[in-house]
């Protein structure tokens, strides 16, 4: 968030241009993205698409049974 203070006056497709993306916010990203791959797993990804395939999954994992819907046992009534 720091890095992104520098350019107030960068919109946000400005800053995230992969062509023209400022120096010190890509430098604030790629330590961010050290961070997460430390949280995780004690070895950084092997690339970005990695990081984010194990992330999906991880998500995926978490977030299954979140809309699944109990079905009542039989001889036991539903209150309305």
């Amino acid at each position: 968030m720091n890095a992104r203070l520098e350019f107030p006056n960068s919109s946000l497709a400005d800053l995230y241009d992969p062509l023209t993306m400022p120096p010190s916010l890509v430098k604030a990203h790629n330590e961010l993205h050290k961070a997460v791959d430390l949280a995780y797993k004690p070895q950084p990804f092997t690339s970005e698409a990695n990081r984010m395939v194990f992330l999906f999954e991880l998500y995926g994992k978490y977030t299954a049974d979140l809309f699944t819907k109990e079905k009542p046992k039989k001889g036991k009534k539903l209150r309305p």
